[in-house]
């Protein structure tokens, strides 16, 4: 089966592949504060949170296309959830629509606040993009655990990046076998097979988990996750640190 691996290009060598995760993980937090703390209509600012995204890029040598295409699956979900905001937010009002009683209408403030919403959830995926793909998973979890991110957390991480690929793999045979033993069904019979295959995925796996589990403990398992790599600050780490905070900070100083 063939997978799409979210860190495949953090084997790459350049600037950002050399920093240490913690850096760029105190960064990507740093970004997507700022970001999310920017006051609706800053549209200047939105603009060089982009450039300096676009610019961690290139410096990670990553293609563009594959970013963009990643960060762009977010907005679905996003429209999704802020769809009725313009529909219920107080404003000037710039369509209007009466249906027996009630009056459906769209400000122009609601819209604005959609856009704002659509524009930040854009922009924080796309800094999540660039960290988990100029960076090995693994280094990713020592990372935060080194930066005494709770351990069941990390744990929950590890487990689940480790094996969502083998579930994958176990509900697209399970497809499989439906799509060739379904052939010429009404819908009805296929929606009643979904059903069938959800479930006995999810027992498989609460099996699956129960046996690696007990292999676990039988190999001396205390929870947590001995490594043999080190993590090191270095100057390029604070050098990199220093301008990206100075970056953030012009959008403040200029147009908040």
């Amino acid at each position: 089966m063939k997978h799409s691996f979210i860190d495949q290009y953090s084997g790459l060598d350049s600037f950002v592949h050399r920093l240490d995760p913690r850096t760029k993980i105190i960064a990507s937090i740093a970004v997507i504060l700022v970001i999310l703390l920017t006051p609706p209509g800053s549209w200047k600012a939105f603009a060089i949170y982009l450039l300096i995204l676009l610019g961690w890029v290139w410096m990670a040598r990553l293609p563009f296309k594959y970013v963009l295409k990643r960060s762009l699956v977010i907005l679905p979900f996003v429209v999704m959830i802020a769809i009725f905001i313009p529909f219920f937010k107080e404003g000037n009002e710039i369509w209007g629509w009466n249906v027996w009683a009630w009056h459906i209408g769209i400000t122009y403030e609601g819209l604005a606040v959609l856009v704002n919403v659509i524009i930040k959830g854009w922009l924080s995926m796309l800094c999540l993009i660039v960290l988990t793909s100029s960076s090995k998973f693994a280094d990713l979890l020592q990372g935060m655990y080194r930066l005494k991110v709770p351990l069941i957390f990390v744990q929950i991480i590890s487990f689940m990046y480790r094996y969502i690929f083998v579930l994958i793999d176990q509900a697209m045979r399970m497809q499989m076998a439906r799509d060739s033993r379904n052939f010429g069904v009404n819908r009805w019979v296929i929606f009643k097979t979904m059903g069938n295959m959800i479930g006995m995925l999810f027992i498989r796996s609460y099996e699956r988990g129960e046996r690696i589990y007990a292999a676990m403990l039988s190999r001396g398992y205390t929870g947590e996750f001995p490594t043999t790599s080190r993590l090191r600050f270095r100057l390029t780490d604070a050098c990199f640190a220093t301008a990206l905070a100075m970056l953030l900070i012009c959008p403040a100083i200029f147009w908040w």
